[in-house]
């Protein structure tokens, strides 16, 4: 975690990171059942932890300078909250349950609708993430380029070998779970402002808002740093590999799964 606010002399762009955050937990988990029989997805422990992949997101928000989160639930909501009321955390957070489900989109906007200052930018993340980099340099980022909104890229390995050939069809080489050649949405945005109102009130924003702030330019990418660490917790098998990983380093000197070259963390 770099801790680097005074990193440029005559920074302008602190005044705009956000201090609120919005964390996606409704989510079912149907894959990582049995662990989902009786928790939600983010209630889940990474092995190794004890703590809840919710507890790893909200102490990495409070360390990057957020100071209220809104937690928007879903599944089992009671256990969720149960568990944000017991436990001494970092930061204020409040919680939303949609009564019927609102799609992506509508959660967002749903949950956005509790931030406690609406007129600022705000970050949100999916609930089964589990990331460490420097939402910092994210927000001066979205901030430099004026966007509407920001989606951290994550090049996540392919989980086969690859074969690689020349232009005759020999076989040159093998190469195990090879980075792909396209980055994917990694479930971690920074939203100005205005963002909310352009959202659906029901439906997947994905489908609606994105591609047409795409199309008008005011969508950004930001590729995640070499030697971030970012794992999505979507099987077990995903909670098995953040285990391996956690025992080689944990985050953020750990490995990622989609990037092996660390760098060093101030």
């Amino acid at each position: 975690m770099s801790d680097d606010d005074e990193r440029r002399p005559g920074h302008h762009h602190q005044t705009a990171r956000p201090t609120q955050a919005v964390v996606l937990a409704g989510g079912q988990g149907s894959r990582l059942r049995p662990y989902t029989d009786d928790r939600p997805k983010p209630m889940v422990e990474i092995p190794g932890t004890g703590t809840p992949i919710i507890g790893h997101q909200l102490a990495w928000l409070a360390a990057e300078g957020v100071t209220d989160a809104v937690v928007s639930c879903g599944h089992l909501a009671a256990v969720l909250q149960d568990w944000l009321e017991a436990a001494e955390l970092p930061l204020r957070v409040r919680t939303v349950v949609e009564k019927e489900p609102l799609g992506r989109g509508g959660g967002l906007k749903f949950a956005a609708a509790r931030l406690p200052e609406p007129d600022q930018p705000w970050y949100a993340t999916n609930g089964d993430i589990w990331t460490r980099f420097s939402l910092r340099d994210m927000a001066d980022f979205h901030d430099e380029r004026g966007a509407t909104a920001t989606l951290a890229l994550a090049r996540p390995r392919i989980p086969w070998g690859a074969v690689e050939t020349n232009e005759f069809g020999h076989v040159l080489d093998f190469i195990e779970s090879p980075p792909s050649p396209y980055l994917i949405n990694a479930g971690v945005y920074v939203f100005s402002a205005s963002f909310t109102a352009l959202l659906p009130d029901r439906g997947d924003h994905e489908r609606t808002t994105f591609p047409r702030l795409a199309r008008e330019r005011r969508l950004a990418g930001f590729p995640l740093p070499q030697g971030a660490y970012w794992r999505a917790i979507d099987t077990a098998k995903d909670l098995t590999e953040a285990a391996k990983e956690l025992a080689a380093g944990p985050p953020p000197h750990g490995h990622g799964p989609f990037d092996t070259t660390p760098v060093p963390h101030g």
